[in-house]
């Protein structure tokens, strides 16, 4: 083969495809390697709870079950008594809504699952969390911090101040506002309560990898005091962002007082020049966020009753604001930022098993043979659906 080939567009071409495929097909593997990893645990957890509950055996059987599922398979880890505990805390979790594993909880790692049950009460909640994990890509790490900051409150719960349903049409409007949090929570800065907008607006740049975590998936930074040029006279945008998603710009004003009426003006102002100077023709709508220390309700609804360009309003909070045990909890800016560039990838895995009911005869036995039969149950459940996988092919 001539060497000149290699050089070809063609050529590249055709490396570049198969790059594609392969990484696509080792993406698609380690999606359905997590999805059985799951399963099983799932099932693990099911088997437990139910011969538990049906022949009146106690937590101490767990540990024996662990003993002899770690010698059985001793290439595999996670077989720990804690590990099985929580499969069967996994189980309990979600069991009465009627179905095997959710299906959004089975794409997410076990590590995930493990830590939003630990965390979370209420099923409803704890499904946002995954799904959250899945749009987003978080690692283990940032969904912990995402917890701690109580983004479910922030993001799902609390009223939001806008006018985006009014103002721009229903998809956009929908996706816009489920951007919005209240408040944003700049726990990774070191700046006090007396800061100025410009200290806030430079520690927020220095912070920008972190700071654009908190704002959310999508956003793609421009710019600090971003220029317009408006009949002769120079004008700034304290922050401005281009969002992926909502396929607009993003113009952030920042203020370190309560909420001012006249804010909505200003800012109004700034989005009619980005939508004529900035923004191409198959751009949507800029939108507009004012954030600031403190908002009454109110004043702000009024502020943007008559205003005619999309504009939200939130509030933030700083890590002295916020109580001590709550800062605490959270991981170090150098954790958070360098878990941002790892991707989440799913755990080793056999292959998963199927609940098998209990028989009345193992009641009332010693914890080392209840142990023993339960072992013996997931092996004969994985062999049986190792032939029926095989009928199937």
């Amino acid at each position: 083969m001539s060497q000149n080939i290699t050089k070809t567009d063609e050529y590249q071409s055709l490396i570049a495809d198969l790059k594609n495929r392969i990484q696509a097909a080792q993406i698609k593997a380690a999606v359905t390697v997590n999805t059985q990893l799951i399963a099983l645990y799932w099932e693990i957890g099911q088997q437990i709870a139910e011969k538990q509950q049906a022949s009146g055996w106690g937590d101490a059987v767990i540990e024996q079950i662990a003993k002899d599922l770690s010698r059985e398979f001793q290439t595999m880890k996670g077989f720990s008594r804690r590990n099985l505990y929580r499969m069967k805390q996994f189980y309990a979790f979600y069991a009465n809504r009627g179905e095997f594993v959710p299906q959004a909880v089975a794409q997410i790692p076990w590590g995930h699952n493990d830590l939003i049950i630990q965390k979370i009460k209420g099923q409803d909640k704890a499904l946002w969390y995954v799904r959250k994990t899945l749009e987003n890509g978080w690692s283990r790490n940032v969904l912990a911090h995402q917890i701690d900051s109580q983004l479910y409150e922030r993001q799902a719960e609390k009223p939001r101040i806008d006018n985006f349903t009014e103002r721009l049409p229903a998809p956009q409007s929908d996706l816009a506002r489920e951007t919005l949090k209240d408040p944003y929570v700049f726990d990774f800065l070191s700046v006090g309560d007396e800061a100025h907008e410009r200290e806030l607006e430079t520690a927020l740049v220095e912070r920008i990898t972190r700071f654009m975590l908190e704002l959310g998936k999508g956003f793609a930074f421009v710019g600090r005091q971003f220029h317009l040029e408006v009949g002769g006279e120079d004008f700034y945008i304290d922050l401005l962002f281009y969002h992926l998603r909502l396929h607009c710009y993003v113009a952030i004003e920042l203020k370190t007082g309560p909420f001012k009426p006249e804010y909505t003006g200003k800012l109004n102002f700034y989005l009619t020049a980005l939508d004529e100077q900035v923004k191409m023709k198959e751009d949507s709508p800029s939108i507009g966020l004012i954030l600031c220390r403190d908002r009454n309700n109110v004043v702000a609804e009024y502020a943007l009753r008559d205003v005619n360009k999309p504009i939200g309003i939130s509030r933030y909070a700083l890590a002295a604001t916020l109580p001590e045990e709550l800062r605490a909890s959270f991981p170090t800016v150098e954790e958070v930022e360098a878990e941002l560039g790892k991707t989440a990838a799913g755990q080793g895995i056999e292959e998963a098993t199927n609940a098998v009911d209990p028989t009345p005869e193992q009641a009332a036995k010693p914890v080392e043979e209840q142990g023993r039969e339960i072992l013996a149950e997931v092996k004969t459940a994985r062999q049986k659906r190792g032939k029926k996988q095989k009928g199937e092919n």
